[in-house]
């Protein structure tokens, strides 16, 4: 790692004690996303992803979110521990934001529970809150983390850490 790992003060979290590979849990947090003026999600059940160097992504129940702003389109990536992922286009009024959510439709065993939950990156999104906190995006947009006074880094993502 170049740079130093942050020591965590109290209450807070240092994705560097994130495992390799990633762990995925349950969030009782509250998590709010906004996109041009209207809340498309709100839940306190959402699940988090958690690996090494990255800020958690939180994954939202489906059925919790406003499913007539989410468009499936025909982009795919593949993850090494959670299997193929698909994506959405959100369109709410007048702004698009292409590929901006995915979801895994058949995760990998490990990643189950998160068939039929989305994420998203907070980098497209007009705001994004976890306990009221407006979360600050993961540098980069390849892998949308979720940065929050609670998490400290250095984190993976931007300009010079692809080598980490």
């Amino acid at each position: 790692m170049p740079t130093a790992r942050i020591e965590p003060g109290p209450g807070q979290e240092s994705v560097w004690d994130y495992p390799r590979p990633p762990r995925l849990e349950d969030s009782d947090k509250h998590i709010q996303i906004k996109f041009n003026g209207v809340m498309i999600a709100d839940t306190q059940r959402a699940k988090r992803v958690l690996e090494t160097s990255h800020p958690p992504v939180y994954y939202i129940p489906l059925e919790d979110m406003q499913q007539e702003y989410l468009q499936q389109t025909s982009r795919s990536t593949f993850c090494e521990w959670k299997g193929s992922a698909s994506y959405y286009t959100l369109a709410v009024g007048d702004q698009v934001a292409e590929n901006a959510a995915w979801f895994y439709p058949n995760p990998t065993e490990r990643f189950a529970s998160i068939q039929n939950y989305v994420a998203v990156y907070p980098s497209r999104m007009e705001a994004c809150y976890v306990d009221g906190e407006t979360v600050q995006s993961q540098p980069g947009d390849f892998y949308g983390g979720w940065i929050t006074e609670d998490i400290v880094g250095p984190f993976k993502g931007g300009m010079g850490t692809w080598g980490w």
